[in-house]
């Protein structure tokens, strides 16, 4: 058996997926490797359980009877920031795009490989959730109200944290390494900004916009420099 990294201890995994034996298979290595783990059967059932219980992340799968994962993902994001990553079969850039539009902050397409789903949701949580006392004093990138801190990849508006989803902190770190560059689709995907193809880099740069600007249509802080890519313009950034 193998024990849960620094920072994710316990973690409570909800696995939503129609199929009682792929759903059995996940519960069983999940809890093998230090999570706990809660399983439903369908996105009614899955509802029931968050009602009354908190999660850390959820498993969910996309092609269920009923309310599909990309319905319950968007419906979720209306109400709540918990991590979400999508298991699906459909694998086309366009599957992955709409999966990424919901609000999920990954992506994994079926038949996986246990180990790189584990590697996936021990990342995300690493975003998620912080170990107490483990903050330490780091340089800081400053846009209009907003403090990202490059080293815990934490963002604050007036200092109230902002929830950023494993994709969107991604991004936006990569933006904050280089404050005042202009970035290409090109240089993100090769940067692993964003998972996926070039195809999403749009999809998601429209997501953290939303997150950070009051107008996304006419961004003042995360802008488009027009056959190039694009640029974070940031106030200060201090060591």
């Amino acid at each position: 058996m193998n024990s849960p990294m620094d920072g994710e201890d316990q973690a409570h995994i909800l696995v939503v997926d129609d199929d009682s034996r792929l759903r059995d298979l996940l519960t069983r290595f999940l809890s093998e490797n230090g999570f706990r783990v809660t399983a439903a059967g369908d996105a009614a059932d899955a509802r029931r359980k968050l009602a009354a219980i908190e999660y850390d992340l959820i498993v969910l799968d996309v092609m269920m009877p009923g309310e599909t994962g990309f319905e319950l993902t968007r419906s979720m994001r209306q109400t709540r920031d918990l991590p979400i990553l999508l298991l699906t079969a459909m694998g086309e850039v366009e599957d992955r795009i709409e999966g990424l539009e919901t609000g999920a902050d990954d992506y994994l397409t079926k038949p996986f490989e246990p180990r790189e789903l584990l590697l996936r949701i021990r990342t995300i949580l690493r975003r998620t959730r912080i170990a107490p006392g483990m903050q330490e004093a780091t340089s800081r990138v400053t846009f209009g109200p907003y403090i990202y801190d490059r080293t815990d990849a934490e963002l604050t508006k007036d200092g109230s944290a902002v929830h950023l989803t494993e994709s969107e902190a991604l991004l936006l770190g990569c933006f904050a390494q280089t404050p005042g560059r202009t970035l290409s689709r090109e240089d993100l995907v090769a940067r692993n900004a964003v998972n996926g193809h070039e195809r999403t880099v749009d999809v998601q740069i429209n997501r953290l916009r939303r997150k950070i600007e009051k107008d996304p249509k006419f961004p003042r802080f995360l802008q488009t420099v027009r056959g190039k890519g694009y640029v974070l313009k940031a106030n200060t950034v201090d060591s």
